[in-house]
């Protein structure tokens, strides 16, 4: 069966920056190990399988090791995809995924996407993390999802150099690491998650999901210009609305073809 497939830089203006993220639209959803096969093959961060049925837009993530249950930058390249290939001019989209209803509409700087928060408590440090990171954090937070690590500034953040080994060993799928922005934005970060086949992911939605609670408390407001400080580095707008986080980037179309699976 050949199916259509797209890669796209998500949270970017510009090619070639941003987070890429693969994108096949098909009839059903094929069984996990056939999914999990292509996004191995795929060796993106993420790779969403997307399907239409009854009316509807149906969404799954996997990473090249495992199926995770949400994903920012694959649900931006995805909503590219249905309003400017599969139904040019839609304005929005609502794709039912694991992590309930994600609406996402069309905006001036491309798309808004509507994701639950996560917030986090302030734990002790975990063992291990300030090896893992090689610098010792102001602060630790934690919920069932990340940790997130409080640095005192972005040079700190934009220059470290973690151990992914030993982040891997850690009793959270991953760590998100923050600090006071620079340059404009509101707060910077990096994130990274090597449990999950990922040694930084370039730029991070559901990591968003968590920061901007948190620094939403910090700050006292609800609206933020935030940059995660990658390689590849990516940019967005979030904003807190009650439950919700409210994250808007763009997208740039780098691939179009076919793939046999």
């Amino acid at each position: 069966m050949r199916v259509p497939i797209y890669q796209i830089d998500a949270f970017t203006d510009r090619r070639f920056a941003g987070n890429p993220a693969a994108v096949l639209v098909l009839p059903r959803f094929p069984d996990d190990a056939t999914m999990q096969a292509i996004a191995a093959e795929n060796n993106l961060a993420e790779t969403a399988f997307l399907t239409r049925q009854s009316g509807q837009y149906h969404l799954r993530w996997f990473t090249p090791t495992v199926e995770v249950p949400l994903c920012g930058h694959a649900t931006l390249a995805s909503a590219a995809v249905v309003m400017e290939r599969l139904d040019p001019g839609l304005d929005e989209v609502i794709f039912q995924t694991a992590s309930g209803p994600l609406p996402v509409i069309r905006s001036g700087k491309g798309y808004v996407m509507d994701f639950p928060a996560r917030p986090s408590d302030r734990v002790p440090p975990p063992s291990g993390l300030a090896e893992a990171l090689g610098v010792v954090s102001e602060a630790v937070y934690g919920n069932e999802f990340n940790y997130l690590a409080i640095l005192a500034d972005s040079l700190g953040v934009r220059g470290l150099v973690p151990d992914f080994a030993a982040i891997a060993r850690l009793d959270r799928p991953g760590v998100i690491v923050t600090a006071p922005g620079d340059g404009g934005y509101d707060f910077v970060s990096r994130y990274f998650a090597p449990a999950k086949g990922i040694p930084e992911d370039p730029v991070t939605g559901g990591a968003h999901c968590m920061l901007v609670p948190y620094w939403a408390a910090r700050l006292n407001k609800t609206t933020f210009h935030a940059y995660q400080a990658s390689r590849r580095g990516g940019e967005m707008d979030c904003r807190l609305v009650g439950d919700r986080v409210k994250l808007e980037g763009g997208c740039v179309f780098y691939l179009e073809g076919q793939a046999e699976i």
